[in-house]
Parts: C-alpha cells; structure tokens; sequence
C-alpha cells in the first residue's frame, strides 16, 4: 500500500467555482494553467491515472491558489466551507481512492479559519489542515495567529505546509519582479524555510510540543543546511550589532537547541524524484518522520509522472530495508492522520 500524503485536487463544484471568478482579476494566470493540468478536476482521468500504481491512495487537499488570495475575507470562508464539503464528499464517495483529506482555510481572518478547521475536523472528519507559509506576507508566528495553533493542537491534527510566493517578490531589491521563475525554483524553498525558522524562534513548538507540521518539498531548505542551522543557529546574536539586538531577541524561552526543534517537523518525499535531495531529508528528519507524498499532479506528464519518480527514488535506496520503505509509504501517515490501520492492507 502507498499513501500519497500531498497531493492536490480541486474538487467539481469548487472548480466551477474558481473557474468563474472574474479573469481579469490576478488570477487569470493562474486559471489558465489549471485549466491545463486536467487531472486538478477530471476525476475520471485522475483515477486512470491512479491505477497505474495498484494498491494507491491518496491525501486530497485544494490545488492553489491559496484561499486567502481569491477575493473579500467573506468570500474566502465561503470558498473554504465549498473545499471542505467538497473533498468531504469525495473522500465518502471514493473510499478506495482517497483515505481521507486536509481542510482548506483562509487565515486572512483567523477566526473564521478556526471556526472552518472546527466545522471540517468534527463534522466532516478532515485528518488535517493546510496551510500556506504566510499571508499576503505577514507570518504566521505573529500572536493574532496563536489561538488557530492552539485550536490545531487541541485536536491533534497534521499540518501539511505549502510555500506562497509569486513573481511579485523580486530576487532583488533594486527590481520589481522575480524573473526566470527564481521565485518559484529557489523562491518557495527559502519561504517554506523562513516559516519552519519563524515557527522555531517565535517557540510555537515550545508552548505547543504536539504540534505536527509536514512540511513540502522534502523539508525544504532545512536538511541541506544542517551545518547553519545547528552550530550557526547555536550562536544566535553573534552576528548582529547591538543596535539590532530586538531581531535575535527570542519571544518565548527555548530550553533545548535550535536543531532540536528543527527536527520536529515532518518531510515528505515530493522532490519532483530527485533521489540525492530526498536522501538528504531522509538522514535529516529520518524514516519515521518522512512520508511518501508526490506533489500530484503538477510534473509534464500532468499527473502520474512524480508518483513514478518519487517510487525510483525511494526504491533506489539499497539501505532501506523493506520494513522502512513501508513506513515511509504508508504506516507514517496511518499513524499521523489517525487512519484505521486495518483498512490499509500492504501489498
């Protein structure tokens, strides 16, 4: 059995309604290309494409944009409670493709966000939430945020992490826009990067330990940086002049070191089937806390192609054992998500 823990879908009913936002509005570019990658929304094709791999079955979450860039803070949550019940209802109708799914909320407005994680987890049965890595740029360890932590932590549910950055963030001050796609090839790695650091810093898993944050891409940045991240992040402040003392000033006391906390986050194996980088992460984070996900369905071939690469990837790895490779494919994410473990034969 492999469960595919990050993949994206935009479910029927919330496709026409994406579809039918004004396409003069900014995310004209981005309904063009989703329009382009048919399996988003074709449910027949997307389980064609899923046969392929046999005993498969997948996380469902809503494909980009983010909530929080469609429209009115009011808007938002109306599109959010149409994800939900959306990929609620798939998940019910299609038990045999899709274990289960991780809500969608709009953090503009963090009330609204709770209220809308409450409704999916009790209501619906959401084995999650995504988020992005921060909103129209503002992070997400700011104290308005600590009572969505708070709600997330009471239920002991999994955050699945997606980065947030478009061509608008120039590579570089004296420009206005990121070109070459930098902004999405190097761009979403440091922004996943800089929210686990904010996360780190701010002591979001100091006051609430049992947070469990899965973070895109491999972990991002993070494992391949280990040597700053540990004996560089040990010496915080030794950089910074005494007139900006205010910016290493830590909000909340850390009582362990800054690696240690770093370790606390999940990865997933959604490398696009680079099997050094997932290697990497995989010796960073380690087999227990890494889960088989694929990024589906945004390779060239507009679906199947990541799952095949990332199973390269993983089988390529002659150090694994069997009992390893099973974890990460899918006894890691039985065991987070709460799934019933005798609904997920392995074969």
């Amino acid at each position: 059995m492999k469960i595919d823990s990050f993949c994206h879908l935009l479910p029927p009913r919330y496709a026409d309604r994406f579809f039918a936002i004004d396409d003069s509005a900014p995310l004209k570019n981005l309904q063009e290309r989703t329009r382009n990658i048919p399996a988003l929304f074709d449910l027949d094709l997307r389980f064609r494409q899923m046969d392929e791999f046999g005993a498969y079955r997948q996380v469902i979450n809503v494909a980009a944009p983010p909530l929080e860039d469609m429209g009115s803070s009011a808007f938002n949550a109306e599109m959010a409670r149409l994800a939900n019940d959306s990929l609620a209802e798939l998940v019910a109708d299609h038990p045999d493709r899709f274990v289960g799914f991780c809500a969608a909320v709009s953090l503009d407005d963090p009330q609204r966000a709770i209220e809308e994680a409450e409704y999916a987890f009790t209501e619906l049965g959401a084995v999650g939430v995504q988020i992005y890595s921060h909103v129209h740029g503002k992070p997400l360890d700011l104290p308005e945020f600590d009572a969505f932590w708070e709600t997330i932590a009471r239920h002991d549910k999994l955050v699945q992490v997606h980065p947030n950055r478009t061509s608008a963030w120039p590579d570089y001050p004296t420009e206005t826009r990121s070109r070459f796609e930098i902004w999405w090839a190097l761009g979403w790695e440091y922004d996943l990067s800089a929210f686990c650091a904010r996360i780190v810093f701010s002591g979001i898993l100091e006051r609430w330990p049992n947070l469990k944050f899965l973070i895109h891409h491999g972990g991002a940045m993070i494992p391949h940086f280990a040597g700053r991240i540990g004996p560089g992040w040990d010496q915080l402040g030794a950089r910074t002049p005494q007139s900006q003392r205010e910016d290493v000033e830590l909000p909340h006391p850390l009582t362990r070191r800054p690696m240690d906390y770093f370790k606390m986050f999940y990865a997933d194996t959604a490398t696009f089937g680079a099997a050094d980088p997932l290697w990497t992460s995989l010796r960073f984070f380690g087999v227990d806390r890494t889960l088989f996900a694929s990024d589906s369905p945004y390779d060239p071939e507009k679906g199947p192609g990541f799952i095949r690469s990332t199973i390269a990837a993983i089988e390529s790895f002659e150090s694994l054992t069997g009992d390893e490779k099973e974890s990460i494919y899918h006894r890691n994410a039985t065991r987070l998500f709460g799934f019933d473990a005798s609904t997920q034969s392995a074969s």
